[in-house]
């Protein structure tokens, strides 16, 4: 069932009638300094569901993506108020670390970034190692190993090579081994921001791939400047404008049958 808004109500509060929410926002604003970045947004995301954030460079998108597990507050003078829920329990109520929260609501950023002195495996696993004497045995963690470059599609490509430095590896699989590496923690939620915008058009097909089949077993949030994209890989898309949540639909209605005049604008390429 689709989403409803309600244009009696001020921007950014969208309205679902469909199941409860894996993950929410509640009239969250995100500042830096004393600018205000996102302004009372309000979204549902739904579990095993892949949600595309759109809208032009600028309009707050990989902010909102950074509030889901805590990385805004990372910057200096970064500030957020609201609330941003997983399964109904703040991520932000005292006491709840930043750490507990992205392994639940791991993150992917637009450049891979490996860490350059680890091999491919222990890349793989490097989000476990704060888990000191807690974490998995020396079996079980090569099974997370495992598991996770198989889940990111890379387990037949570097099989052999686990102990060899991560830089050796192509741009497009590097991205997959970060995928891979926010995936061995087994979070709810994964958050890809912009993850193919530096890579070539066949490493960006494995990746949208890669993201498809996911869904199966994980929820995505996905910022793309790539209105294509999201038309491909997503369940539903919001478009963000200004700091504003304009509107959420599923895909195909908000890309053919927009609500609201400043989305059609948009997606027809009037402007951005």
């Amino acid at each position: 069932m689709g989403v409803l808004i309600d244009t009696a109500t001020e921007p950014g509060v969208v309205e679902s009638r469909a199941k409860s929410p894996l993950l929410s926002t509640r009239r969250l604003n995100a500042y830096f300094g004393r600018t205000r970045v996102l302004r009372n947004v309000t979204l549902d995301v739904r579990d095993r569901e892949i949600t595309a954030v759109i809208g032009p460079s600028g309009c707050g998108k990989s902010t909102l993506l950074r509030c889901l597990n805590r990385m805004h507050e990372t910057v200096a003078d970064a500030g957020v108020e609201g609330d941003v829920l997983l399964e109904g329990e703040s991520i932000y109520k005292t006491g709840l670390s930043a750490i507990a929260v992205r392994r639940q609501i791991g993150m992917v950023f637009q450049r891979p970034t490996p860490f350059p002195t680890m091999s491919i495996r222990d890349n793989v696993l490097a989000g476990l190692r704060i888990l000191g004497t807690k974490g998995p045995s020396r079996s079980e963690a090569e099974s997370i190993a495992e598991d996770a470059l198989r889940r990111s599609g890379l387990w037949d490509e570097v099989k052999d090579r686990l102990r060899e430095s991560a830089l050796g590896i192509s741009g497009g699989q590097q991205q997959r081994l970060c995928i891979a590496r926010a995936l061995a923690t087994q979070p709810r939620v994964l958050l890809l921001d912009e993850p193919t915008a530096s890579l070539d058009p066949l490493s960006t097909q494995t990746i949208e791939e890669l993201v498809h089949q996911l869904r199966q077993s994980i929820t995505v949030v996905i910022v793309t400047h790539n209105m294509q994209q999201a038309a491909r890989v997503s369940d539903r898309t919001a478009f963000m404008l200004a700091g504003e949540l304009i509107e959420v639909a599923p895909t195909n209605t908000l890309f053919t049958n927009p609500r609201d005049s400043r989305t059609e604008a948009y997606v027809t390429g009037r402007f951005g």
